[in-house]
């Protein structure tokens, strides 16, 4: 007598993974609502608050026209003394590098373009320049 059931070879086993799919979304959903919720500031701290940023970045706009006319801002100087001029307005002991823009009428020279970035980059700043005009 053979008490033991003969196994069919093409039977094959498998694994219903629909109820562990299930569980692992339910945990899933759990721990990043939770995370969510935490307060990693276990320590509370009262922070002092500024109303601006510690020190911005210093920005000088030099302008030239087609009459080879410089000016700072809005106001005019004289191409003889660009260097003196720009030196009040960068001051070399900040720890953050000013910077110079340079506006040009598309009709100027390049050479007092390029005047403008010798002077500024000797004073230590750097520089940007564009180029607008009627055209």
């Amino acid at each position: 007598m053979s008490l033991r059931k003969k196994r069919l070879r093409d039977e094959h086993s498998e694994v219903d993974t629909g109820p562990l799919n299930d569980i692992l979304f339910i945990l899933l959903m759990f721990f990043l609502m939770i995370s969510t919720l935490a307060n990693p500031n276990v320590i509370k701290l009262s922070v002092p608050r500024s109303k601006s940023d510690t020190k911005l970045k210093q920005t000088v706009v030099v302008s030239v026209d087609k009459d080879k006319q410089f000016y700072i801002g809005s106001k005019k100087i004289n191409p003889d003394s660009l260097e003196a001029a720009l030196g009040r307005y960068i001051s070399e002991g900040d720890s953050i590098k000013p910077a110079v823009v340079i506006n040009a009428d598309s009709t100027s020279q390049w050479g007092e373009i390029v005047k403008v970035m010798r002077v500024a980059r000797k004073l230590g700043a750097t520089t940007s320049a564009s180029v607008s005009g009627t055209d």
